[in-house]
Parts: C-alpha cells; structure tokens; sequence
C-alpha cells in the first residue's frame, strides 16, 4: 500500500519502487516506529482527534503486531516500501477503517526523526554499557601491574621508564571521554520531534508533551522545520563512535606490536588469534588488526553523513533516508568491536620480565641523569648537552649509563660522583615520578582509585 497514491493516476516503475524503498534496511526499526505511533495514537483519542473507540483499536493492534514480530509469528514484507508503510498497512489489514486514522496530524517526515532518536538513545545506552565494561577491565588490569617496569615510548622510540599500569591508565582516560561524549550526545538526541508533522506543525489541537513524556524524552522539538530535516544528532552519534574507534584502533596497534617477536610484551590468547594456512608456527593477532581495520568502516559511515548533509535546503530531502544505513553500520561495528576488545584483553598475558629487561635499555634513564645534575646545581640545558655526549660514550663502549665506570664519567663531567649510579637505577627513575598522573607507584595508585570512583559514578 502506498501511503500517497491518490495523486497519481498511473502504477510506479518497478525498478523505481525497488530503488526509492528502504524497508530492506529501515525494517530494524519497527519497535521505535509502533512505539511511537502507540504514544501518537493515545494523543490523538485524548485530545478527541478521533474517537476514543478508534484510538484504543490502533494501540491494542500495534501492541500485537508488535508481539507477532518479535516473536517471528509476522514477518516484515520486504515489498513495502518502508517500515511506517508496513505497520500502517499491516494494521489497516487488522482492524480495517480505524487503522486509516493513525496518520492523522502526522508526517513519515517527523515519524523517521522520532524512529531515529529513539533508536539512537537506545544504541548509546548500548555503547556506555560496553565501554563501562572495557573500562572495568583496564582498571582491573592497572591494579595488577603497577609493579610492571617498561618502556615507554615517543616516535615509537624508547623515552623513559614508566609502568604499564601507567599505559593502561591512559587509555582508560581515552574511553572515559568517550563514555562522557556519548553521554553530552544523549543530552541533544533526547529532543522528541512528533508532532512537527511534514516540516509545518499541525493545524490539529495535538499534545506533544503527552507524547514526550510517553516516550520518555526530555524535551520537545522548538522549531518544525528544524526537527525534520535535522541529523546532527546521527553525525554527532557516529563522529563520537569514530574517536571510540581511534582509540581502539591505536591499542590495537599496540597490541600487535607488543606481540610481536622484535618486542615480546604480550602473548593474545589463542582463543582470539588465527593460524597461516601455509606457515604452521604463525599466530596473528587477527582480531586486533579486524578492529583496527573496521576504524575506518566507521570513518567511512561518518563521511558519508557529513556529505550527505553539506548542501541539503530546509526542510526534509529524499537524500535524508541514505542516514540510516551509515548509521546502523557504525553502531553495529563499535558494539561488535567493543566487545571483543574486552574480551580479548580480558584474556591477554603481559610478559613482566621481557617489559622490564627492555626498560633497562635504550638509554631510558637519560632523562634521570640529566635531572640528578640539575639536583647537583648545573643549569637543566647545560645537564642536557653532558648527558647527551655521555649517550653517545656509551652507545660506542655498548654500555647502559649504570655501567660506565665513575673515571669515565668524571671525563665528561667533575660533576660525577658514586650516588649517580643509584639516581639511575631504572626502579629509582619510575619512583621518582610521583607527580599526579605520573608513573610512580604512589601516584598510579592514586589514579587507580580515582579511576575507581569515576567508574562507580557512571
């Protein structure tokens, strides 16, 4: 059934009807489109719009289709031409001319923006709950390793000697932001936009705080126009999902370079790794590179959706129905990506010693050697220019700077005495950083129960 038919006398292409449907897409949101059209129709009796008797008919029908869905009894047909045409043919089917009254005072226009907000709300509770559950396990982990001396990196170089729990307290932070973004996106997606019908309100007496309400939305549309034609809220959702993904993508190349046999940092489960069909000893980290690769899937849907809108006039355009699927796609992947992330990292083992015997390399003490000089009265750039040419005797003796002897030292600088080789000591190095948010044991400890509480307040 075609919902505008009478101002056409002739039947519509074939071809045409296959390209303008999208109930081979938009068909997943039928519980947000009978919800809302349950709440419109209660409206339209209250308000006396139509009778009671038929309002009553419309709710307790689309309560059973709803039911008959779900329950796969009523299957959706993919010849409709969307999912509002659907429900509202399916109902007519049921309880014939009442059916035909649900429409009234309302637009497929402001019906899809509701369908849209309603599944976006659902999907980002969906999304916090996961990275709730990522965020729970970093912390777990940080609790287990604040002992665990490593590297740390810039430029993908050894710096300076920091912890993993230290690492792993990053990327909590990272997740946290994007949990409080999804959260600030709630705030705008809450907005309820039915009863802006086509793009021009309605002349009918409806009540659009009796359907707020109903449909648990903080507040109401302030301009029809506006209401209709807007998706800021889809690319505010996805441009939020695309950092989740950043954020995953960059642990995972992490990961894949940890695991590798150059650094050796971790071991991935085989239960989340594969094989080589040819090379028998390979394990890959595939799951970690699948995440890194649906990055810019994800990337993808939210390119889309930003060209899709850049020329659009107010208000509602056929190009708008090209939202959903970039949608979808994107909440799809960051849900199916976040949850195998924590699982796998869940199940990850961290080779302590292998951390620590490269923490004693690379010269990541330098910095300390620098500032025990600043401790010992020398100007920080002038400690810098020693402990440079210090480096540099040292990668050419293939020593650590614990090992020179003191006669070497004292050759660059008279400043050099026997307590220079404690200040170095790559345990002293971590400890000595007990700034807050620093790598030392007192202070990651300190950021552990902070984490703690934030976690518990979300």
């Amino acid at each position: 059934m075609k919902l505008w038919g009478g101002r056409f006398s002739g039947g519509q292409n074939r071809q045409a009807h296959s390209f303008n449907s999208s109930i081979g897409f938009d068909g997943r949101l039928y519980k947000q489109d009978i919800t809302g059209s349950i709440a419109h129709a209660e409206m339209l009796g209250r308000q006396g719009i139509i009778p009671q008797e038929d309002a009553s008919k419309i709710t307790k029908s689309l309560e059973s289709i709803l039911a008959d869905i779900e329950s796969g009894a009523l299957a959706i047909d993919q010849d409709a031409e969307d999912i509002h045409s659907f429900v509202e043919s399916e109902l007519i089917k049921r309880i014939g001319e009442a059916g035909k009254r649900l429409h009234t005072a309302r637009s497929r226009n402001d019906q899809v923006a509701l369908d849209m907000r309603m599944y976006v709300k659902d999907e980002i509770l969906a999304l916090k709950t996961l990275l709730r559950e990522l965020l729970g396990t970093l912390l777990k982990l940080a609790e287990g390793h604040t002992g665990t001396i490593m590297p740390g990196f810039t430029h993908l170089q050894k710096a300076q000697v920091v912890c993993l729990s230290s690492h792993l307290l990053a990327y909590f932070e990272m997740f946290r932001r994007d949990h409080d973004r999804l959260t600030d996106c709630f705030v705008r997606t809450d907005v309820m936009p039915l009863g802006s019908a086509a793009l021009a309100g309605t002349p009918y007496p409806i009540d659009r705080a009796f359907v707020c309400e109903k449909l648990g939305f903080a507040a109401i549309s302030a301009n029809s126009m506006d209401a209709v034609s807007d998706r800021d809220f889809c690319i505010e959702f996805v441009s939020d999902l695309a950092i989740t993904m950043m954020h995953l993508s960059r642990f995972c190349e992490e990961l894949i370079i940890w695991s590798t046999d150059a650094f050796g940092f971790v071991s991935i489960s085989d239960a989340f790794a594969t094989g080589s069909s040819i090379m028998p000893q390979k394990k890959n980290p595939d799951m970690a590179e699948l995440i890194r690769g649906k990055t810019g899937r994800v990337y993808g849907s939210l390119s889309a959706l930003l060209t899709l809108m850049k020329s659009l006039p107010l208000a509602y355009n056929k190009d708008m129905q090209e939202d959903k699927e970039a949608v979808f796609d994107a909440a799809d992947t960051a849900k199916a990506c976040l949850s195998i992330f924590t699982a796998m990292l869940a199940d990850a083992h961290f080779n302590k010693e292998t951390m620590y015997e490269s923490a004693q390399g690379g010269y990541t003490n330098a910095t300390d050697a620098a500032d025990w000089l600043v401790r010992k009265g020398l100007p920080f750039r002038e400690a810098h220019e020693i402990v440079g040419r210090l480096v540099l005797h040292a990668i050419d003796r293939k020593l650590t700077l614990g090992q020179l002897p003191l006669t070497e030292l004292k050759a660059i600088s008279d400043t050099f005495d026997e307590s220079f080789y404690e200040a170095v000591k790559i345990e002293n190095s971590l400890n000595a950083r007990n700034t807050p948010g620093g790598p030392a044991e007192s202070a990651v400890l300190a950021a552990i129960k902070q984490a703690g509480y934030t976690l518990s307040a979300m």
